[in-house]
């Protein structure tokens, strides 16, 4: 295929088709403002929330437009190598289609995603290696057993599945003059991008990796798929180490730039929608956001569309970024003092603890590694507060009942 040909391996149309054939099958998701975090990042957003999308992210119009449009190559059944969203997304589409569905997943592919594909009626392969390995071992099985494969995001109806999100971008925003959209694959992007500026060439599209896996600024600059290694990320949705050959082209015709954020920019972002914005949206939804909370991009005064491509998140990690909001709002605090080693003396710090208002998130003695007398025992509690004055406060009247702060770990101030 020629470069110009490449650029068109999907187009406006093929999009608009997609839309027709998947037309119940998915929910035209909600584009939400939340003014806490139109403050937080320096102005207003448009929140475009795939998470709330039927299997927890966009990925299900991707998979759905395949298989509609595919139907009889999908017949015997559909075979994926996926870190989680796409599996289950697939695995939805299939049993609504009535046909089998095989899985292959990595290793450590988070539990959030892949028990809901395997309740679904998927069969699950364990992969020793990324995702990449996965899709090659899921072709491997697609050609042994003579089942259709559905690419996470290298396939043209794929693609034109995951633009219908730009279709409703541009009835949902007049205004619209900017989309930032998470990027690993590139397929959903690159069927933004197209739906976008294909009947609006004034609106920028602009891409944001996750530096743990960040192959695109490398690949676009030397106009061929560089692979990298994947490091450990909470964005695993997008941690795709290469590129895809239909991708990278349509990529390079439609999408304006791609940036890229690190792990504490994208925590960041997670507790910010879910307490300002009341919004589950796992790592690789957020990368948006995280380039606007860290002032890597700026919003476009008319019109900026931030795309939350999914909310597939385990609960270890939610309660991680619930913790990372208390703290950025001051009401997360942990202190460290030394207690005496007698019977009781606990008991007594922490109803001190009790009386000042605070809460007691957990506690831990330290025995070992800290300046301590004899007979004395160090105590770390992880509290909460009503905010930063609440804790000075209890830092004070602790300290005048005779417990000497070795160490206080204050809250990030907003």
């Amino acid at each position: 295929m020629s470069a110009r040909s490449e650029s068109e391996a999907v187009t406006l149309e093929d999009i608009e088709r997609a839309r027709a054939a998947i037309d119940g099958l998915v929910a035209r998701t909600p584009t939400l403002r939340s003014e806490p975090v139109d403050t937080a990042c320096g102005g207003a957003l448009a929140l475009k929330a795939e998470n709330l999308q039927g299997s927890g992210s966009f990925k299900l119009r991707g998979a759905s437009a395949k298989l509609r449009s595919s139907a009889a190559a999908c017949e015997r059944g559909v075979v994926t190598g996926t870190a989680g969203n796409h599996g289950q997304a697939v695995a939805l589409a299939a049993r609504r289609q009535g046909v089998s569905c095989d899985l292959f997943v990595p290793i450590d592919a988070p539990v959030s995603k892949t028990v809901p594909a395997a309740r679904l009626g998927a069969t699950l392969h364990v992969c020793d290696g990324t995702v990449h390995e996965c899709v090659v071992e899921a072709r491997a099985f697609a050609e042994q057993n003579g089942v259709e494969l559905i690419h996470p995001f290298d396939d043209p109806e794929v693609i034109a599945g995951q633009g219908t999100v730009g279709l409703e971008l541009l009835e949902d925003l007049p205004e619209l003059r900017r989309v930032v959209v998470p990027v690993g694959g590139g397929g959903l992007i690159s069927g933004i991008a197209i739906a976008v500026k294909a009947r609006r060439p004034d609106v920028e599209v602009i891409g944001v990796q996750v530096d743990a896996c960040a192959p695109w600024p490398q690949s676009l600059a030397e106009g061929r798929p560089v692979p990298v290694d994947a490091g450990e990320t909470v964005a695993d949705g997008i941690a795709v180490k290469s590129p895809g050959t239909v991708t990278l082209p349509l990529i390079e015709a439609w999408v304006d730039r791609i940036l890229v954020v690190g792990e504490e920019e994208v925590g960041d972002a997670m507790a910010l929608l879910l307490s300002e914005g009341k919004l589950v949206v796992e790592g690789a939804g957020a990368v948006g956001v995280a380039a606007l909370l860290a002032g890597q991009l700026e919003p476009a005064p008319e019109g900026t569309a931030v795309v939350l491509s999914g909310g597939n998140v385990d609960e270890e990690i939610l309660m991680a970024v619930a913790r990372r909001s208390e703290t950025r709002h001051g009401r997360g605090v942990v202190l460290f003092t030394t207690i005496s080693d007698r019977p009781g003396s606990l008991a007594l710090l922490l109803e001190r603890v009790a009386a000042a208002g605070a809460n007691v998130v957990d506690v831990r003695h330290l025995r070992e590694g800290v300046p301590m007398g004899i007979n004395e025992t160090g105590i770390e509690m992880i509290l909460e507060t009503r905010g930063t004055e609440h804790t000075e406060s209890l830092v004070s009247a602790l300290g005048d009942d005779g417990y000497r702060i070795h160490e206080v770990i204050h809250p990030e101030e907003d």
